[in-house]
């Protein structure tokens, strides 16, 4: 009887362990991942529309996340084509990323779009590209040196060929030449 008493005490006392650990709940929460699902380095895209090169995007490392947006963490080089298929305009930035719900990037860090048609060059901090409205836009402090003058000012709204553009605020002094 003693080795049935052994073991009936403890098939006991697992039944009550069993049903001690039933209600416990785990104790550590599931943390669902938000990085990067992909890392490519040295990368470059080409977009075009109609058999015809539009957009060249060059960068050192690029982070795909499961959302479709993208990041360039050691920056971004993107070259704009003309209908000929002539380089029209540049942007470099330190950092960028691609928004792909928006269809948009964002650009920070010594942000530089030059103009080749129109020789012209601006500066700033931030800088936002919309692809669907082709616009590229700042509401920080922005600097345009044309082929005559440098112009100053906070904001900024252009077409992203930086073609067409205007300052939203200037600051400083802007000379005007009247017409002869």
């Amino acid at each position: 009887m003693n080795h049935l008493e052994k073991l009936l005490g403890l098939l006991f006392a697992l039944n009550l362990l069993a049903a001690c650990n039933a209600g416990i709940e785990n104790p550590v929460p599931k943390i669902k991942y938000t990085g990067p699902t992909m890392q490519s380095g040295n990368i470059t895209t080409l977009y075009s529309d109609s058999a015809r090169l539009k957009i060249k995007l060059n960068a050192k490392m690029q982070w795909q996340f499961e959302n479709g947006d993208a990041e360039y963490p050691e920056g971004i080089n993107l070259t704009f084509y003309d209908r000929n298929q002539q380089v029209s305009s540049t942007l470099r930035a330190n950092y960028a990323k691609y928004d792909k719900q928006h269809d948009s990037y964002f650009a920070r860090g010594n942000v530089v779009v030059n103009s080749i048609e129109k020789g012209e060059t601006m500066k700033t901090e931030e800088l936002h590209w919309n692809k669907v409205k082709r616009q590229i836009y700042t509401d920080k402090f922005v600097t345009v040196q044309t082929k005559t003058d440098i112009i100053q000012g906070n904001g900024l709204v252009s077409d992203d060929g930086f073609i067409h553009w205007k300052i939203l605020n200037p600051t400083g002094s802007i000379i005007v030449e009247q017409p002869q």
